[in-house]
Protein backbone atom coordinates (compact mmCIF):
# COMPACT_ATOMS: atom_id res chain seq x y z
CA UNK A 1 0.00 0.00 0.00
CA UNK A 2 1.12 3.57 -0.65
CA UNK A 3 1.25 6.30 1.97
CA UNK A 4 -0.88 8.69 -0.07
CA UNK A 5 -3.06 10.90 2.12
CA UNK A 6 -6.74 10.22 1.47
CA UNK A 7 -8.43 12.44 4.08
CA UNK A 8 -6.79 15.59 5.41
CA UNK A 9 -8.20 18.00 8.00
CA UNK A 10 -6.40 21.26 8.75
CA UNK A 11 -7.44 23.28 11.84
CA UNK A 12 -11.03 22.21 11.40
CA UNK A 13 -13.58 23.88 13.70
CA UNK A 14 -17.35 23.67 13.76
CA UNK A 15 -19.81 25.64 15.87
CA UNK A 16 -23.55 24.96 15.87
CA UNK A 17 -25.83 27.92 16.51
CA UNK A 18 -28.72 26.93 18.80
CA UNK A 19 -31.48 28.71 20.69
CA UNK A 20 -29.40 28.31 23.84
CA UNK A 21 -26.30 29.80 22.27
CA UNK A 22 -23.38 28.44 20.26
CA UNK A 23 -22.23 24.82 20.68
CA UNK A 24 -18.55 24.35 19.87
CA UNK A 25 -18.45 20.82 18.47
CA UNK A 26 -14.90 20.79 17.02
CA UNK A 27 -11.89 23.02 17.62
CA UNK A 28 -8.67 23.15 15.60
CA UNK A 29 -8.75 19.51 14.53
CA UNK A 30 -5.88 18.53 12.23
CA UNK A 31 -5.38 14.97 11.01
CA UNK A 32 -4.20 13.01 7.98
CA UNK A 33 -5.55 9.57 7.10
CA UNK A 34 -3.50 7.59 4.59
CA UNK A 35 -4.68 5.14 1.97
CA UNK A 36 -5.50 1.73 3.40
CA UNK A 37 -5.47 2.79 7.05
CA UNK A 38 -8.10 1.73 9.58
CA UNK A 39 -8.55 4.77 11.84
CA UNK A 40 -10.80 4.71 14.90
CA UNK A 41 -12.09 7.79 16.71
CA UNK A 42 -12.79 7.42 20.41
CA UNK A 43 -13.88 9.89 23.07
CA UNK A 44 -16.74 10.70 25.43
CA UNK A 45 -20.29 11.26 24.16
CA UNK A 46 -20.66 14.66 22.54
CA UNK A 47 -16.95 15.11 21.82
CA UNK A 48 -17.43 15.59 18.08
CA UNK A 49 -16.44 12.13 16.77
CA UNK A 50 -19.55 11.77 14.63
CA UNK A 51 -19.45 15.46 13.67
CA UNK A 52 -15.92 14.97 12.34
CA UNK A 53 -17.02 11.93 10.36
CA UNK A 54 -19.97 13.87 8.97
CA UNK A 55 -17.61 16.65 7.89
CA UNK A 56 -15.65 14.07 5.89
CA UNK A 57 -18.93 13.02 4.25
CA UNK A 58 -20.08 16.61 3.54
CA UNK A 59 -23.05 16.09 5.86
CA UNK A 60 -21.80 18.92 8.11
CA UNK A 61 -19.90 22.02 7.06
CA UNK A 62 -16.97 23.41 9.06
CA UNK A 63 -17.10 26.90 10.50
CA UNK A 64 -13.39 27.34 9.82
CA UNK A 65 -10.43 25.33 8.61
CA UNK A 66 -10.60 22.88 5.74
CA UNK A 67 -11.00 19.21 4.96
CA UNK A 68 -10.16 17.39 1.75
CA UNK A 69 -11.02 13.88 0.59
CA UNK A 70 -8.91 12.40 -2.21
CA UNK A 71 -7.38 15.84 -2.71
CA UNK A 72 -10.69 17.62 -3.37
CA UNK A 73 -13.30 19.24 -1.14
CA UNK A 74 -15.67 17.01 0.84
CA UNK A 75 -18.51 18.25 -1.39
CA UNK A 76 -16.67 17.27 -4.57
CA UNK A 77 -15.78 13.88 -3.05
CA UNK A 78 -19.45 13.29 -2.21
CA UNK A 79 -20.47 14.11 -5.76
CA UNK A 80 -17.77 11.73 -7.01
CA UNK A 81 -19.15 9.01 -4.67
CA UNK A 82 -15.76 8.59 -3.05
CA UNK A 83 -17.06 6.92 0.10
CA UNK A 84 -19.70 4.63 1.55
CA UNK A 85 -21.31 5.60 4.88
CA UNK A 86 -22.54 3.18 7.55
CA UNK A 87 -24.78 4.75 10.21
CA UNK A 88 -25.34 3.72 13.84
CA UNK A 89 -28.66 2.12 12.90
CA UNK A 90 -28.86 -0.18 9.90
CA UNK A 91 -31.54 2.01 8.30
CA UNK A 92 -32.90 -0.71 6.03
CA UNK A 93 -36.27 -0.18 4.35
CA UNK A 94 -38.63 -2.80 5.83
CA UNK A 95 -40.62 -3.16 2.59
CA UNK A 96 -37.51 -4.01 0.60
CA UNK A 97 -35.68 -7.33 0.68
CA UNK A 98 -32.05 -7.41 1.78
CA UNK A 99 -31.03 -7.59 -1.88
CA UNK A 100 -33.35 -4.68 -2.65
CA UNK A 101 -31.86 -2.58 0.14
CA UNK A 102 -28.31 -3.25 -1.05
CA UNK A 103 -29.37 -2.51 -4.63
CA UNK A 104 -30.96 0.86 -3.78
CA UNK A 105 -27.89 3.14 -4.20
CA UNK A 106 -27.04 1.36 -7.43
CA UNK A 107 -30.56 2.04 -8.73
CA UNK A 108 -30.21 5.71 -7.82
CA UNK A 109 -26.85 5.88 -9.58
CA UNK A 110 -28.29 4.30 -12.73
CA UNK A 111 -26.35 1.04 -12.91
CA UNK A 112 -27.50 -1.53 -15.45
CA UNK A 113 -29.37 -4.53 -14.03
CA UNK A 114 -26.71 -7.19 -14.81
CA UNK A 115 -24.05 -5.02 -13.12
CA UNK A 116 -26.34 -4.39 -10.15
CA UNK A 117 -27.05 -8.09 -9.71
CA UNK A 118 -23.33 -8.94 -9.85
CA UNK A 119 -22.44 -6.23 -7.34
CA UNK A 120 -25.18 -7.26 -4.90
CA UNK A 121 -24.05 -10.89 -5.06
CA UNK A 122 -20.42 -9.88 -4.52
CA UNK A 123 -20.96 -7.63 -1.49
CA UNK A 124 -23.43 -10.01 0.18
CA UNK A 125 -20.76 -12.67 -0.14
CA UNK A 126 -18.20 -10.26 1.39
CA UNK A 127 -20.36 -9.81 4.51
CA UNK A 128 -21.37 -13.48 4.61
CA UNK A 129 -25.02 -12.91 3.73
CA UNK A 130 -25.20 -14.93 0.53
CA UNK A 131 -28.57 -16.67 0.39
CA UNK A 132 -30.37 -13.95 2.37
CA UNK A 133 -31.05 -11.55 -0.51
CA UNK A 134 -34.77 -12.47 -0.60
CA UNK A 135 -35.25 -12.07 3.17
CA UNK A 136 -36.73 -8.93 4.69
CA UNK A 137 -34.92 -6.93 7.40
CA UNK A 138 -37.34 -8.04 10.12
CA UNK A 139 -36.38 -11.65 9.38
CA UNK A 140 -32.72 -10.99 10.25
CA UNK A 141 -30.95 -10.43 13.56
CA UNK A 142 -29.56 -7.01 14.45
CA UNK A 143 -26.05 -8.11 13.57
CA UNK A 144 -27.13 -9.42 10.19
CA UNK A 145 -28.97 -6.17 9.49
CA UNK A 146 -25.79 -4.22 10.18
CA UNK A 147 -23.87 -6.49 7.84
CA UNK A 148 -26.49 -5.74 5.17
CA UNK A 149 -25.98 -2.03 5.85
CA UNK A 150 -22.23 -2.48 5.33
CA UNK A 151 -22.92 -4.37 2.10
CA UNK A 152 -25.06 -1.47 0.88
CA UNK A 153 -22.20 0.95 1.59
CA UNK A 154 -19.80 -1.31 -0.32
CA UNK A 155 -22.06 -1.88 -3.32
CA UNK A 156 -20.68 0.91 -5.52
CA UNK A 157 -17.09 0.05 -4.56
CA UNK A 158 -15.94 3.35 -3.06
CA UNK A 159 -12.37 3.28 -1.75
CA UNK A 160 -13.34 4.90 1.57
CA UNK A 161 -15.72 3.51 4.19
CA UNK A 162 -17.01 5.86 6.91
CA UNK A 163 -18.56 3.99 9.86
CA UNK A 164 -20.40 5.73 12.70
CA UNK A 165 -20.41 3.31 15.65
CA UNK A 166 -22.13 0.57 13.64
CA UNK A 167 -21.90 -2.11 16.35
CA UNK A 168 -22.66 -0.01 19.43
CA UNK A 169 -26.16 -1.42 20.00
CA UNK A 170 -25.14 -5.07 19.67
CA UNK A 171 -24.27 -7.52 22.44
CA UNK A 172 -20.64 -8.35 23.10
CA UNK A 173 -20.65 -11.79 21.47
CA UNK A 174 -22.17 -10.48 18.23
CA UNK A 175 -19.90 -7.44 18.35
CA UNK A 176 -16.78 -9.62 18.63
CA UNK A 177 -17.89 -11.68 15.64
CA UNK A 178 -18.57 -8.59 13.53
CA UNK A 179 -15.23 -7.07 14.53
CA UNK A 180 -13.52 -10.18 13.18
CA UNK A 181 -15.58 -10.05 10.00
CA UNK A 182 -14.83 -6.35 9.51
CA UNK A 183 -11.08 -6.94 9.80
CA UNK A 184 -11.35 -9.75 7.25
CA UNK A 185 -13.36 -7.52 4.93
CA UNK A 186 -10.79 -4.71 5.30
CA UNK A 187 -7.95 -7.12 4.51
CA UNK A 188 -9.76 -8.38 1.39
CA UNK A 189 -10.79 -4.97 0.04
CA UNK A 190 -7.88 -2.77 1.25
CA UNK A 191 -10.30 0.11 1.75
CA UNK A 192 -9.54 3.14 3.90
CA UNK A 193 -11.81 3.02 6.96
CA UNK A 194 -12.72 5.78 9.43
CA UNK A 195 -14.59 4.26 12.37
CA UNK A 196 -16.31 5.90 15.36
CA UNK A 197 -16.57 3.91 18.60
CA UNK A 198 -17.00 4.30 22.36
CA UNK A 199 -15.25 0.99 23.06
CA UNK A 200 -11.54 0.97 23.92
CA UNK A 201 -11.11 -2.78 23.13
CA UNK A 202 -12.88 -2.34 19.80
CA UNK A 203 -10.73 0.67 18.84
CA UNK A 204 -7.50 -1.12 19.74
CA UNK A 205 -8.48 -4.40 18.09
CA UNK A 206 -9.56 -2.91 14.77
CA UNK A 207 -7.25 0.00 14.14
CA UNK A 208 -3.92 0.85 12.61
CA UNK A 209 -4.34 4.32 14.13
CA UNK A 210 -6.45 5.42 17.13
CA UNK A 211 -7.50 9.06 17.45
CA UNK A 212 -8.40 10.07 21.02
CA UNK A 213 -10.70 13.08 21.37
CA UNK A 214 -11.49 15.37 24.28
CA UNK A 215 -14.88 16.48 25.64
CA UNK A 216 -16.54 19.35 23.80
CA UNK A 217 -15.16 21.31 22.12
CA UNK A 218 -13.77 18.24 20.39
CA UNK A 219 -10.00 18.30 20.05
CA UNK A 220 -7.51 15.55 19.32
CA UNK A 221 -5.57 14.73 22.49
CA UNK A 222 -3.57 11.78 21.15
CA UNK A 223 -2.94 9.87 17.91
CA UNK A 224 -1.72 6.33 18.55
CA UNK A 225 -0.06 4.32 15.79
CA UNK A 226 -0.84 0.69 16.58
CA UNK A 227 2.15 -1.67 16.92
CA UNK A 228 -0.11 -4.70 16.49
CA UNK A 229 0.16 -6.88 13.35
CA UNK A 230 -2.60 -6.56 10.78
CA UNK A 231 -3.48 -10.23 11.20
CA UNK A 232 -5.26 -10.14 14.56
CA UNK A 233 -7.06 -13.08 16.13
CA UNK A 234 -9.47 -12.16 18.93
CA UNK A 235 -7.15 -13.55 21.59
CA UNK A 236 -4.61 -10.84 20.75
CA UNK A 237 -6.63 -8.79 23.23
CA UNK A 238 -5.03 -10.77 26.06
CA UNK A 239 -1.47 -9.91 25.04
CA UNK A 240 0.73 -7.33 26.82
CA UNK A 241 1.08 -5.34 23.57
CA UNK A 242 -2.70 -4.97 23.26
CA UNK A 243 -3.14 -4.03 26.90
CA UNK A 244 -0.38 -1.43 26.61
CA UNK A 245 -2.14 0.31 23.72
CA UNK A 246 -5.49 0.13 25.57
CA UNK A 247 -3.83 1.72 28.61
CA UNK A 248 -2.52 4.59 26.48
CA UNK A 249 -6.00 5.16 25.03
CA UNK A 250 -7.47 5.20 28.53
CA UNK A 251 -4.82 7.67 29.70
CA UNK A 252 -5.55 9.88 26.69
CA UNK A 253 -9.25 9.92 27.51
CA UNK A 254 -8.50 10.76 31.14
CA UNK A 255 -6.07 13.54 30.14
CA UNK A 256 -8.71 15.05 27.89
CA UNK A 257 -11.12 15.31 30.80
CA UNK A 258 -8.46 16.83 33.08
CA UNK A 259 -7.34 19.38 30.47
CA UNK A 260 -10.93 20.37 29.82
Amino acid sequence: MTNATVISANRLSLTFETNDGPVHALKDVSLDIDKGEFVSFIGPSGCGKTTFLRCMADLEHPTSGEITVNGVSAEEARRMRAYGYVFQAAGLYPWRTIGGNVRLPLEIMGYEKPDMDARVDRVLDLVELSGFERKYPWQLSGGMQQRASIARALAFDADILLMDEPFGALDEIVRDHLNEQLLNLWARTEKTIAFVTHSIPEAVYLSTKIVVMSPRPGRITDVIESPLPRDRPLDIRDTPEFLEVAHRVREGLRAGHIDD
